[in-house]
């Protein structure tokens, strides 16, 4: 006797990956994770792949991942794919110290971050209405 299986927190079309402890703090990472905010998926790929920032690499990992498992997990079509949701949060962070003068010790902080990304394929008239949006 298990307990019965959850739910699942996402909608049928919709599909996530997520990317845990990154090292870098949370507000850098959300610098990137704004860049493919409710872009085409595909279109977010090649905007990361060629972004100047070093954590862009590893986000485009977890897209990848997002868009792989929409695929392969839920049957959904990959030229279809938004980008619905990336969100950013905190993780642990470590701490050191540095010498200074007069034996006094100034603090470093190491942040490390989480990211979400949730890639959607929407119904075909709300995929009509992004595509007349896109063209305008």
């Amino acid at each position: 006797m298990g307990k019965p299986k959850a739910k699942r927190p996402l909608a049928d079309n919709e599909a996530l990956a997520k990317g845990n402890r990154l090292r870098i703090s949370w507000q850098k990472l959300n610098l990137v994770a704004q860049l493919i905010r409710g872009k085409k998926a595909d279109q977010a790929v090649h905007m990361l792949q060629f972004s100047a920032k070093r954590i862009a690499r590893d986000v485009k990992k977890v897209l990848e991942s997002a868009i792989a498992n929409a695929e392969n997990n839920h049957g959904l079509d990959v030229d279809k794919l938004y980008v619905k949701e990336a969100f950013v949060g905190p993780a642990l962070v470590m701490k050191r110290f540095v010498a200074k003068s007069k034996g006094r010790a100034g603090k470093i902080i190491k942040p490390f971050s989480n990211i979400t990304v949730v890639v959607h394929e929407p119904p075909a008239k709300a995929e009509a209405k992004m595509q007349a949006k896109e063209a305008a």
